[in-house]
């Protein structure tokens, strides 16, 4: 049965790793390598902890599904009361087979085409997020022949510092493509009565990701609600204030949580100020923790000094280190006397093709489980078929059971959409 999401997702009992109540190795034994696992109970408890964090104020916390957008964890947040903050019409058409409908959507991103700001309308999303004049106009039109008014809210860039571990993550400072640049924020705000299909009813802001403490927060709310306070005294019927999201995680060992209460604090200040509803943005900080991927020990390889542990899983399951040099702990799930300082390698056929280097390890062999962990966000969704290789499969454990909530790619999934045989045509 589930568990109180009071202890760690993957506690050590006896020597082995468990997911939640449930063994690993039974995991790996009934499913196969690589795979990766979440804890159910672990996303319920995070879930929780913002909505106690905010709940003096009218607010809805919309999962930024770009984190990991499996049905089942979907399906679960749906069932937990949260929306979704989308970024495309498959994101969309996800959300909408997880239970959720158009007033738990917000969508967001930079280059919606007219085919997908077509879906959001039909679909009645809460709001459109605009990142552009362009964007503004187009969706103006769109509005205009589906004969509707489109909720929208003009995404601000406050052009703040924004301390990150990678430059890729960074979302609000000055230069980025992500939302209007805070002096022509006016400007769009007064466009909007001039165009008869579209209602501002929103302003919000996203600063970036793995975000660990309120400073950048700090100095970007003060513009955030100076762009509100002119949109209102322009005439516009503001409801929503959006904070986005961004709360780190812990990767390493020694780092700590990120500080909800100080982060609460401060944007709860804001959002009373305006009395408007407040909408946050978390991807990350709901689903890493829960997500851990497990992979097999193939090979031990000695050469030219180092000693490398070769697995199963690459960087096409998991492309984090390799995209962002981010760092993974990484777990031998059976307890294992010595260390060794290694490598920690998949089998692709690329240098970048690595998971740890010159980490010391638990001193495994061939066939031993390790766990990567803090891998339920940007893993599996940003998994490819690189090197022609089937994604893995995904599982979720809640309490002492567990469910395959993706299946493992087959060798004929990878040609299912190719055509060998060609059927020609002429324009």
């Amino acid at each position: 049965m589930p568990s109180s999401g009071s202890e760690p997702a993957f506690p050590r009992r006896g020597g082995v790793l468990h997911a939640e109540q449930v063994p690993i190795p039974a995991i790996a034994a009934a499913v196969g390598t690589p795979t990766y696992v979440y804890s159910a109970n672990t996303i319920r408890a995070r879930l929780l902890r913002l909505e106690q964090a905010f709940a003096s104020v009218p607010h809805r916390i919309h999962f930024a599904m770009k984190a990991n957008s499996n049905l089942a964890v979907l399906r679960l947040l749906h069932e937990l009361g949260a929306g979704v903050d989308i970024v495309s019409g498959g994101e969309l058409f996800r959300a909408r087979e997880a239970g959720f409908i158009g007033r738990d959507v917000v969508f967001s991103g930079v280059g919606k085409t007219v085919r997908e700001i077509e879906q959001a309308l039909e679909e009645r999303v809460l709001l459109i997020n605009v990142e552009s004049e362009a964007e503004l106009v187009t969706i103006d039109a769109v509005a205009g022949r589906q004969g509707v008014v489109a909720p929208i809210a003009i995404r601000v860039n406050p052009e703040v510092t924004v301390d990150t571990p990678h430059a890729y993550i960074k979302t609000g400072e000055k230069g980025q493509k992500f939302g209007i640049p805070r002096d022509d924020v006016a400007r769009l705000v007064a466009m909007v009565h001039e165009l008869p299909h579209v209602a501002l009813r929103g302003l919000g802001m996203h600063l970036g990701s793995q975000i660990g403490n309120a400073d950048p927060m700090r100095d970007a709310l003060p513009r955030l609600l100076s762009a509100i306070a002119s949109a209102r005294a322009d005439g516009h019927a503001i409801a929503y204030m959006d904070v986005g999201g961004g709360l780190a995680v812990p990767y390493h060992a020694d780092e700590g949580d990120a500080d909800v209460d100080d982060y609460a604090e401060i944007v709860l200040a804001a959002a009373r100020e305006t009395g408007l509803t407040l909408l946050l943005e978390p991807g990350r900080f709901l689903v890493a923790e829960a997500g851990a991927l497990i992979t097999e020990v193939l090979y031990r390889k000695h050469a030219a000094g180092k000693d490398f542990i070769v697995t199963d899983a690459g960087m096409n399951d998991l492309v984090r280190p390799a995209l962002y040099q981010a760092y993974h702990r990484i777990d031998a799930v059976e307890s294992i006397e010595g260390t060794v300082v290694a490598d920690v390698v998949g089998p692709i056929c690329e240098s970048g093709d690595f998971y740890a280097k010159d980490r010391p390890m638990p001193d495994v062999s061939a066939g031993a489980l390790l766990a990567v962990q803090t891998a339920g966000a940007y893993g599996y969704t940003m998994s490819s078929n690189y090197n022609s290789r089937p994604r893995p499969a995904e599982v979720m454990v809640d309490g002492d059971r567990f469910a395959v909530i993706t299946e493992r790619e087959r060798l004929e999934d990878l040609v299912r959409h190719e055509r060998a045989h060609l059927q020609w045509r002429t324009a």
